[in-house]
């Protein structure tokens, strides 16, 4: 039995011997496997098993090569000027040929007015005005207005004339320097400060009310050409005037040269009724006595000295010279620059935007430079001025960029068409969003030898687009 149990312990377990068998089997791979590697690399280094390694050269450093002068020798100072910026060779030549370009839907005949085309979708000159200098132009999808350079007024399209096939003088001899339009009327103003309001349509300026004119003759009068109406708010100080005019498609914005703030009717079809006259509580039941169009000034906003304005569809902003902002009327799509409150649709009190929210953080003081406004959307110009913040030391890193500037955009509102300009189509954008094209540049002004930000020249806004100018100084 002892012998037995001693040539047991002996034996290998099955398992064992399989375990042992792998083994011999993944020695004779690696063998193998080491072989045919030996084999393939003394056959690729032409008989040899080793290779000898170079290191390679550095590269040669990049040649430094400057921009050659464009200045040429025989010209003259404007010459060079012209072969240097092609902006001012662009602007020079619109001096030298003015026109008006216009594209996009023709179904009112306003781009294209002789033509038939439905859509113009490249910039086209109307012919009407080339060579014709024009101090405003406002365009509808139905009808057309501008002031020519001795400031008559001309309109044109469908919503004018169905016979319509150019632009036509109707308001003359009032000297206008500006226009708002709303859904059927155009709001002009004049030097004097005088606003003029008439009806978009040729048979309406015909067939109404018409004022008695003096003429240069003595003792002579007649009849005015078309019909309208003053819009002449009450109570204005002694050499106060209107001096700017921002319109939607039932209200008007009047601005005095004091920073009074006025706000009527605009529209014969319907009253105002989203909040954008900033009077608390006025409907066409509550207006007082008197006519429909009436300028209401703007109690709220005394003591603030309102330098902009601008007007959506059914919406107003202001901003005072203090770089505040204030906003008012319909704010369903998040155009006033609040987040939208169903029960709240509307805010018919003018109401201090919190601008110093979009620079928490930042150590950046912003002021509110400009404003525009269009269809559902709002845009605001900001200077954002670097400053020293609580807690900062006195070290160069912490002092560097104090004082600097930096002119940024905002834009809030609906943005389904790209209005907004981030690049996201939002349908509502309450809290206003920064349009990166237009914000954070700078160019070096030679003249006073520092690096200055560029701002917007002008800011046009429609329904549904938007279109933009920079002030560069180069």
């Amino acid at each position: 039995m002892a012998a037995s149990r001693h040539s047991s312990a002996k034996a290998f377990h099955p398992y064992a011997a399989r375990r042992q068998q792998h083994f011999y089997r993944s020695i004779a791979t690696v063998t193998a496997l080491g072989t045919l590697a030996g084999v393939s690399q003394w056959y690729l280094n032409g008989g040899t098993l080793i290779r000898d390694v170079h290191a390679e050269a550095p590269p040669p450093d990049p040649e430094l090569k400057f921009e050659k002068p464009r200045k040429k020798k025989g010209l003259s100072k404007e010459d060079n000027r012209d072969s240097i910026s092609s902006q001012h060779l662009q602007v020079k030549r619109s001096w030298e040929n003015p026109g008006l370009y216009a594209w996009g839907s023709n179904a009112g005949r306003v781009v294209a007015p002789d033509s038939q085309e439905s859509f113009v979708k490249t910039p086209r000159r109307i012919p009407f005005f080339d060579g014709v200098l024009l101090r405003d132009v406002k365009l509808d999808r139905n009808f057309g207005a501008a002031i020519d350079e001795k400031g008559n007024l001309l309109q044109w399209g469908v919503g004018y004339s169905k016979e319509s096939t150019g632009p036509t003088v109707t308001l003359r001899g009032k000297n206008l320097t500006s226009l708002a339009i709303s859904r059927d009327r155009i709001i002009g103003l004049g030097s004097d400060g005088k606003v003029y309001s008439l009806p978009v349509s040729k048979d309406e300026q015909q067939k109404g009310p018409k004022f008695t004119e003096s003429s240069w003759i003595p003792l002579w009068s007649s009849k005015a050409d078309v019909s309208y109406r003053y819009l002449h708010p009450k109570d204005m100080a002694w050499g106060e005037k209107v001096s700017s005019v921002a319109g939607g498609l039932e209200h008007a914005l009047l601005l005095t040269s004091k920073g009074r703030l006025f706000s009527a009717a605009s529209g014969t079809q319907d009253f105002p009724s989203k909040g954008q006259l900033g009077i608390p509580g006025l409907t066409w039941l509550t207006k007082p006595e008197g006519p429909y169009d009436q300028p209401h000034e703007i109690t709220t906003l005394r003591g603030f000295e309102v330098g902009k304005i601008a007007a959506g569809d059914f919406h107003s902003l202001a901003a005072d010279r203090d770089g505040r902002v204030f906003a008012f009327g319909d704010n369903t799509l998040g155009q006033l620059g609040f987040d939208y409150n169903p029960e709240a649709a509307f805010v018919d009190a003018p109401s201090l935007l919190p601008i110093q929210k979009l620079y928490a953080g930042t150590g950046q003081v912003p002021s509110v430079t400009d404003v525009a406004a269009g269809g559902c959307n709002s845009y605001f110009m900001i200077d954002a001025t670097k400053s020293a913040t609580q807690g900062s030391g006195n070290d160069a890193a912490s002092l560097r960029g104090l004082g600097r500037v930096t002119a940024d955009t905002w834009a809030c509102g609906h943005g389904i068409w790209g209005g907004l300009g981030n690049g996201r189509w939002t349908h509502v954008q309450g809290t206003p969003t920064k349009i990166p094209s237009l914000s954070g540049l700078f160019e070096y002004d030679e003249t006073a030898n520092k690096v200055v930000p560029i701002r917007l020249s002008r800011l046009s806004v429609g329904a549904t687009h938007a279109a933009a100018v920079m002030k560069n100084v180069t």
